[in-house]
């Protein structure tokens, strides 16, 4: 499990990895964002689309919990065996936005993040069992461990994805 000496630590590699990724959709022309390549299992948008997705839920689950609602992980009518079909969601909702505005939505998503990481005592990001949604899997990981694998983590290996999709 990867770790962080501190909020900050972690805070720092978020927008690092988050910067890097998204600037690599600086140059896809609109033509292309849902060209298909083989070799690479996603379009540019659906990259795109992918990341906003998961950082929508994590930002809704924590929202959710503060308000005191019941949280269903991954999302009401999905199953975390079954995340194809929550994938597909994510692309329908963000399908027609273009390219500039979905890095337009994700910089938002990424102040959220940002705040919602802010928001937490070192105990509430650190540990784990200190949020409802956090512990809703037999694996019980703390929060900072569910927000390294749903940003930093797929915004390095969607880096290498789109860099790939560029090449072919």
């Amino acid at each position: 499990m990867k770790t962080y000496q501190s909020k900050e630590a972690f805070k720092n590699e978020l927008v690092k990895q988050a910067n890097l990724f998204v600037s690599e959709f600086n140059d896809i022309a609109e033509s292309e964002r849902d060209l298909m390549k083989t070799g690479v299992d996603r379009s540019p948008v659906q990259m795109l689309a992918y990341q906003l997705g998961w950082m929508d839920l994590l930002l809704s689950w924590e929202r959710d919990e503060k308000k005191g609602l019941e949280v269903t992980t991954p999302a009401p009518g999905f199953k975390w065996n079954k995340l194809g079909s929550l994938y597909e969601s994510f692309y329908q909702k963000w399908n027609g936005i273009s390219i500039q505005q979905l890095q337009a939505e994700f910089a938002n998503r990424l102040v959220g993040i940002i705040c919602l990481v802010d928001s937490l005592s070192d105990q509430d990001f650190f540990e784990s069992g200190r949020r409802q949604w956090a512990s809703s899997t037999p694996s019980a990981w703390p929060v900072y461990y569910w927000l390294h694998i749903n940003t930093v983590a797929p915004f390095t290996t969607f880096r290498k994805k789109i860099r790939k999709w560029k090449q072919l």
